[in-house]
């Protein structure tokens, strides 16, 4: 199956960790991805309230959220909370969410632009603007989000687990 790239439109990539949040946007053609600077985490409604600007001022219409999968494509421990964290903000700014298997983005970020050791939080955006460039790449569409939705964590490339 041959996947279509999704719809031009500003999209929001975000690298969810335990400490930070890496976040990269694209402009509306998708032509150009921009590593943003990372969110240092706390609450998740302090996070959301940092965020909604940002949303607000690059009319942000979708979310991309880095699920690690390790490589067997099964997901890690940290994969759960990623899904958690990710449905959760889509449905708070209501945003069509898609799911992009981030295994190996660090380690490829920190090989592409030398950031092997950063704490700064450069690494952690320049994985999310891995994975936009991924999504840009290979898809699949966004899916919209509500409480109700079923099975949103199939990642690009990923059809089972």
């Amino acid at each position: 199956m041959i996947r279509q790239p999704p719809p031009p439109r500003s999209v929001l990539a975000v690298d969810v960790g335990r400490r930070r949040i890496g976040l990269a946007g694209c402009d509306p053609l998708g032509l150009t991805i921009t590593p943003l600077p990372p969110l240092a985490r706390g609450a998740f409604s302090d996070d959301l309230q940092r965020l909604r600007p940002l949303v607000a001022q690059r009319r942000v219409q979708a979310l991309v959220v880095g699920l690690p999968l390790d490589a067997s494509q099964q997901p890690t421990a940290q994969a759960s909370h990623c899904r958690r964290y990710g449905q959760r903000l889509a449905l708070a700014l209501e945003l069509p969410l898609a799911w992009v298997d981030e295994h190996g983005s660090s380690w490829e970020a920190g090989e592409r632009h030398g950031l092997h050791g950063d704490r700064s939080g450069q690494l952690d955006s320049a994985a999310a603007a891995l994975l936009l460039e991924q999504w840009l790449r290979q898809g699949p569409e966004a899916l919209p989000v509500s409480p109700a939705t079923p099975k949103l964590d199939q990642p690009a490339g990923a059809e089972t687990f």
